[in-house]
């Protein structure tokens, strides 16, 4: 009797009233079921009722608990939903903010715009390029810039000995 009336208790503080109150009140019948035959000096058919009261009680008891949880996953679920939904509405703000055509420069019959306005400084007129001359275009002259294939015994003034064991393979200028 003393553990039905646990598990009853157990069941009621999960919240079995509110998620499983059927088998709540099956546990609740069968507990004052047994009490009575108790009362009558019917000691198998109270332990008996007894017995069913609790596992009625730790099923409602359980069914609580998974209620409880259900209800928790729902409130995730639903606070992820928002979440996303805020996200959803930043980025569809910042992708309209994006699309926005940039302010045109201010031209030299325009005012100024005012200082910590946001907008980007006039740009200087672009203007076409002319071509670079012959003289840089030109190949480079010998020993300067990197050799594609070192020379197998070029001839040259160092007294027999290899340019590239002179020249330590580096481009003219550069850095050992």
């Amino acid at each position: 009797m003393n553990l039905a009336q646990s598990q009853l208790q157990a069941a009621r503080d999960a919240g079995a009233a509110d998620y499983d109150p059927v088998d709540l009140g099956f546990a609740q019948e069968k507990f004052q079921q047994a009490q009575a035959a108790m009362a009558d000096r019917k000691y198998d058919l109270a332990a008996d009722l007894a017995e069913e009261s609790r596992a009625d009680a730790e099923l409602a008891r359980v069914k609580a608990n998974l209620g409880a949880a259900r209800a928790k996953i729902q409130s995730k679920m639903n606070a992820n939903a928002d979440l996303r939904e805020q996200g959803a509405q930043a980025a569809a703000a910042a992708a309209a903010e994006f699309a926005k055509p940039l302010p045109m420069p201010a031209t030299a019959g325009s005012a100024p715009t005012p200082a910590g306005s946001g907008a980007l400084p006039p740009a200087a007129p672009v203007e076409d390029m002319p071509a670079p001359s012959a003289t840089v275009l030109a190949p480079p002259s010998s020993g300067q810039g990197f050799e594609t294939v070192p020379a197998q015994n070029p001839p040259s003034n160092n007294g027999g000995q290899n340019s590239n064991e002179t020249q330590g393979f580096q481009p003219a200028g550069g850095q050992p």
